[in-house]
C-alpha cells in the first residue's frame, strides 16, 4: 500500500483513501441541482432538505450579538461551556422528569459531529453496528469511512417501520452485533416509537451485550404522542441532539450528547484533538434558544398545517400512500404507481414542476425505488404551491 501510494504521488497522481469512496448525501446534490434552476431565474419549492425556514429563536440571536459585542470569543472547555450542560441536563427535568448529570453531558458541532465521536468511543475497525432502513444515509455512511459495517435492517409497515427487539435479535443471531442506532422521531419517515417500544427495544439490546445510542434530533417536533428519550431508559444508552431542528439552528452546529459516564473523558479527549471546542458563539446562542420556546411552538404548530396540506393534498394530486407521520418533518411518499427508479423522478419532477424532494433510494437501498421524501418545514403558501405544481405534473 505505502509502495503504491509513493509511485502514484510521484506520477503526479494522489489516489483517495478507501475510506473515503463513500456514497455522496443524495439530498445534498438535489439542492445544488435546484440552486442551479433559481440561479437561472426559475422559482423552486425546497422540500428536498431537512431545515427549517425560520431563523433560529430571537432569544439566541440577541445573545450572540450581546457576545459579538461585549468579549472575546475564545476557545471553551472540550466538553462544552458549562451553563450550557447546566442548562441541557435542566432540560431533561423540565420536559422528561428524569435527572440527568451536566457531567455526563458533551456539547458537539451539530449531531453530525456527534456521531463520529460516538462511533469513535464506542466501537473498533471491524464491528457490526445495525441501522434501520429506510434510515439517514450519514449514519451508515459514517460508520463506513471509520471502518466499521452498518448492518441494515429492514423495517415494515407492521411496526410502524420501527425496530422491534426480536428483529434486533435476530440480526444479531445471525452474526453478533457491537452497537445499534435508532431514531425516533424518525427520518425520513417521520414516524416515533413509544416509551414502552422503546423501553423494550433498549432491554433487548443491553441483554444481549448491544451497545445502544438514540438520534432523538428531532424531539420537540412530534405530533402523534409526546416523544421519550432513552436517558429517562438507560444509563448506559448514549443519546445524540441537536439545536438544529426544533429550535431552527441547522448552520449554527451545535449540539449534543448524553453518555454513559465510563465515556466521558473518551469522548473528552476525542473532541481536544478532532475539534478543540465546539464555536463559542454557537453554544452561547444555544443556551439562550431554551428560552425561545414560545417562538418555536409557533413555528411547531406551522409545521402541522403544512403536514395537514400535504395530507389532505397529496392524495388528491395521485400519491395516496406514505408513512405515518408522527413527528419530525417529513412525509415519505409512495410512487410506485408512477416509477420505479425514484431518483429518476425525482430529478423530472425538480426540472418539470420546479418542486425538489430526495429520492428514497437515498435512505432505503432495498426499496427507496419506490419512494420520495417531502420535507415540510418550510411555509403553508409553499405547501399548497407545491401540491398544485406536483397535481398539474402528474395529470
Amino acid at each position: 500500500m505505502l509502495e503504491a501510494t509513493l509511485r502514484n504521488t510521484v506520477n503526479g497522481v494522489l489516489l483517495p483513501s478507501g475510506r473515503s469512496e463513500v456514497p455522496p448525501f443524495m439530498v445534498m446534490d438535489v439542492m445544488a441541482a435546484a440552486e442551479r434552476i433559481e440561479a437561472a431565474g426559475g422559482h423552486v419549492i425546497h422540500m428536498e432538505v431537512g431545515q427549517p425556514a425560520a431563523p433560529a429563536p430571537r432569544t439566541a440571536i440577541v445573545a450572540a450579538e450581546r457576545a459579538l459585542r461585549d468579549g472575546r470569543i475564545d476557545y471553551t472547555s472540550a466538553l462544552g461551556i458549562l451553563s450550557l450542560r447546566q442548562r441541557i441536563a435542566r432540560h431533561y427535568r423540565d420536559v422528561h422528569g428524569c435527572d440527568v448529570d451536566a457531567g455526563r453531558i458533551v456539547v458537539t458541532t451539530g449531531s453530525s459531529g456527534a456521531f463520529i465521536l460516538a462511533f469513535l468511543a464506542m466501537f473498533e475497525p471491524g464491528d457490526r453496528v445495525a441501522v434501520t432502513v429506510p434510515g439517514y444515509p450519514p449514519y451508515r455512511h459514517i460508520l463506513t469511512a471509520l471502518g466499521c459495517e452498518p448492518v441494515l435492517i429492514e423495517t415494515t409497515s407492521e411496526t410502524r417501520h420501527a425496530l422491534t427487539g426480536e428483529a434486533l435479535l435476530a440480526a444479531h443471531r445471525r452474526s453478533p452485533l457491537k452497537g445499534v442506532l435508532v431514531g425516533s422521531p424518525a427520518n425520513p419517515t417521520g414516524t416515533m416509537m413509544s416509551q414502552d417500544a422503546l423501553k423494550g427495544l433498549i432491554a433487548a439490546a443491553e441483554e444481549a451485550g448491544i451497545r445502544f445510542i438514540s438520534d432523538e434530533i428531532y424531539h420537540g417536533l412530534d405530533y402523534a404522542f409526546p416523544a421519550a428519550t432513552a436517558a429517562a431508559l438507560s444509563s448506559r444508552a448514549l443519546v445524540i441532539n441537536s439545536f438544529s431542528k426544533y429550535f431552527c439552528m441547522t448552520g449554527w452546529r451545535v449540539g449534543w450528547m448524553v453518555v454513559p459516564e465510563q465515556l466521558v473523558r473518551p469522548i473528552e479527549r476525542l473532541q481536544q484533538n478532532l475539534a478543540i471546542s465546539v464555536p463559542t458563539l454557537s453554544q452561547i446562542a444555544a443556551e439562550a434558544a431554551f428560552e425561545g420556546r414560545e417562538e418555536m411552538e409557533a413555528i411547531k404548530r406551522g409545521y402541522l398545517e403544512n403536514r395537514r396540506i400535504l395530507i389532505d393534498g397529496l392524495p388528491q394530486a395521485g400519491l395516496k400512500r406514505f408513512l405515518p407521520a408522527d413527528g419530525a418533518f417529513y412525509l415519505y411518499a409512495d410512487v410506485s404507481a408512477f416509477t420505479s427508479d425514484s431518483f429518476e423522478f425525482a430529478k423530472t419532477m425538480l426540472e418539470q414542476a420546479h418542486v425538489a424532494a430526495t429520492p428514497g433510494v437515498d435512505f432505503d437501498p432495498f426499496h427507496g425505488r419506490n419512494f420520495i421524501r417531502f420535507s415540510y418545514a418550510r411555509s403553508a403558501e409553499d405547501m399548497r404551491v407545491a401540491v398544485e405544481r406536483i397535481a398539474k405534473w402528474l395529470r
